[in-house]
């Protein structure tokens, strides 16, 4: 990477974002959405899957969601996975369909949430940090290689902290925005 390449340390960085945001839109705010089962695997022909690859998942209303298997027999498989997960929810089984009712979260719950948000975010943080870490010490390496002259190296460290500083600003709004989402009643 050269000083006019600081496109990699950007798009890394852009990425630690977009992983901070998936985490995020798995903690339940108290409204029913889709991403609360992004992490949940089933064990499916002794493979785990995602559980988005084996049904369809819907929101009827604000505090249901229903899960529809593509193929039936997986009904129980889903079930089982559901329950065994850390999303908190019992499943209904009608026999062709799930679903799960989103209750309305406790006070402490929603503290809980928001701890959760905030772990999510400085993960994501330490994931820009470290990005603009491994940038710096690229410059540094470069200028005693002699490839970039010592002012060229202060410029490209100088730019991989605005970077930083740039992605680190967005996880934190985006930490704000969820925080206020799992507040709201």
């Amino acid at each position: 990477m050269k000083l006019a390449d600081l496109s990699e340390v950007e798009e890394a960085m852009q990425k630690a974002v977009e992983s901070t945001q998936r985490s995020f839109n798995t903690i339940r705010t108290g409204r029913a959405s889709t991403s609360l089962l992004d992490r949940v695997m089933v064990e499916y022909y002794g493979s785990p899957t995602s559980l988005k690859s084996l049904a369809n998942i819907t929101t009827p209303d604000a505090s249901t969601l229903m899960i529809q298997p593509f193929d039936p027999g997986s009904l129980s498989l889903i079930e089982r996975s559901i329950s065994l997960s850390d999303v908190g929810l019992t499943p209904n089984n009608d026999g062709s369909l799930i679903r799960l009712n989103i209750p309305p979260l406790t006070t402490e719950r929603r503290q809980e949430f928001a701890k959760l948000a905030s772990k999510y975010a400085e993960e994501g943080r330490v994931s820009v940090r470290n990005v603009r870490r491994d940038g710096i010490d690229l410059a540094r390496q470069q200028e005693k290689d002699g490839d970039i002259s010592e002012d060229e190296s202060r410029d490209m460290q100088d730019e991989v902290q605005s970077l930083t500083d740039k992605y680190t600003k967005q996880i934190d709004e985006a930490l704000a925005d969820k925080e206020k989402a799992i507040q709201t009643v």
